[in-house]
């Protein structure tokens, strides 16, 4: 069985630690990545944090003791918060911003994609191809940690990224605001560069091994593919989402 001593353990610097410091750093907006809770614990604190982690759309992962033992700290009082390297940024006042400079909107959604690497290579992609922010769900995705930032050559600290809790709430909201998502879909009857990217634009990318999940796909505007060569399975995320975003720059500099 793997142990947590082995894997590598972060600064202490980086972490928040006990019942109190965890409460007052969601009060004070300090950006968190991940909260781990012992499995065990109870209590009204408890529930406070579980409410301020959802309000601030802080996905918590329920551990063993073992786990924050490993993290060679004491009094962590069944939690400890690891700092965001990344901050975050609400996705309301993102759009709001964009509009209000005359930009059009171009986002990124991405669903499902855990590999750090890929995370890395997507958005310093993304950062190049002129894309204004990148969102993400605060469950299912890989962490945008030091080695995130590091694949991305340091994108990940210059480009906007939009934590949410819910992918579908965050198409809606999208939708309110005027902006077209697409979903990509290797069965999709409609080509990438049919689209017009010079619309406010958000763009869906899934898991290689699921794809975009079927009922966020639903809610996209369109389903849209990369005509492929071959019968090869398909691209690789990183390289298919490198694809439709510099078709999007290629239309957006015309």
């Amino acid at each position: 069985m793997k142990s947590f001593r082995n894997q590598q353990r972060p600064k202490k610097s980086s972490l928040v630690i006990g019942r109190k410091a965890v409460i007052d750093a969601l009060q004070t907006g300090m950006q968190l990545d991940k909260i781990y809770l012992d499995t065990k614990v109870i209590g009204d604190q408890i529930l406070q944090i579980k409410k301020l982690a959802t309000l601030n759309a802080v996905p918590i992962s329920y551990v063993p003791v073992a786990k924050l033992d490993g993290f060679n700290v004491t009094n962590h009082e069944g939690i400890v918060a690891q700092i965001a390297k990344v901050q975050y940024q609400n996705l309301q006042d993102t759009i709001s911003f964009i509009t209000e400079n005359g930009e059009v909107p171009l986002f990124l959604i991405l669903d499902g994609i855990t590999d750090i690497r890929n995370i890395g290579g997507i958005a310093r992609t993304a950062f190049c191809t002129g894309v204004h922010a990148i969102i993400i769900p605060d469950k299912g995705v890989g962490a945008l940690n030091e080695d995130a930032i590091l694949t991305s050559a340091g994108a990940l600290e210059k480009i906007a990224v939009c934590r949410v809790n819910s992918l579908m709430k965050a198409v809606d909201e999208l939708h309110l605001n005027g902006i077209k998502v697409y979903a990509t879909e290797m069965k999709a009857d409609k080509g990438f560069n049919d689209v017009d990217f010079t619309e406010p634009t958000a763009i869906v990318m899934g898991s290689e091994e699921k794809g975009v999940y079927p009922a966020l796909q639903k809610i996209c505007d369109e389903q849209i593919k990369i005509p492929m060569a071959g019968g090869f399975e398909s691209f690789n995320v990183s390289v298919a989402t490198g694809i439709i975003l510099y078709e999007a720059m290629k239309q957006r500099i015309k």
